[in-house]
């Protein structure tokens, strides 16, 4: 997929979205395009990256579930390989988690492309961050900050952030950095 469909543009465009946006599918896209996969491998994390944050509201819990939906619906309704559906909508599903089972090489990889923001130079990821939190400006500051450090710490306690070995020898270390620095800044 080149072009959002309307469905897609007009989801990442809406106005409570700071980071979810058109922005954001094409920075992952510009790391898929550097990744070692077939061309099946490709086209079906291409379309989980479109789908991944098509539903979007920070009030809901249940954004990557309606996501997945969504993108299967969307495999089923133009015609493309059905069997492409049910891997799409899985694939949608991880980036609630973030985590991925061994072996899962597609699962590593789109969960790693959705994370490489953590292991940007700093100005990079405090534009992130800063984005995120006017994602969140219904939150009151107290608990934002709360559950904001609560969130990366889990990513700092984790034996890696990034399931994929490649992502990982590239932006670990520096993802390290940059959230125990907003971890930082939450707390004190």
């Amino acid at each position: 997929m080149d072009a959002p469909s309307p469905r897609l543009h007009a989801a990442y465009t809406e106005p409570h979205r700071h980071y979810h946006t058109l922005a954001h599918v094409a920075d992952c896209l510009r790391e898929l395009a550097g990744a070692d996969v077939d061309a099946a491998g490709r086209a079906l994390l291409t379309a989980a990256i479109w789908w991944h944050d098509a539903v979007y509201d920070p009030t809901r819990v249940d954004n990557e579930e309606q996501s997945a939906a969504l993108a299967e619906r969307h495999v089923a309704e133009t015609g493309l390989d059905p069997g492409h559906g049910p891997e799409v909508a899985r694939l949608v599903r991880l980036t609630k988690g973030h985590a991925v089972e061994p072996g899962d090489r597609l699962g590593a990889l789109l969960v790693s492309i959705d994370l490489a923001i953590l292991g940007r130079p700093e100005p990079e990821y405090d534009a992130y961050a800063e984005a995120i939190r006017a994602e969140y400006a219904h939150v009151p500051d107290a608990l934002y900050r709360a559950g904001r450090a609560g969130v990366l710490r889990r990513f700092l306690e984790a034996p890696a952030i990034y399931a994929d070995p490649g992502f990982g020898a590239r932006y670990e270390a520096q993802a390290r950095r940059n959230l125990a620095r907003e971890i930082a800044r939450l707390t004190g």
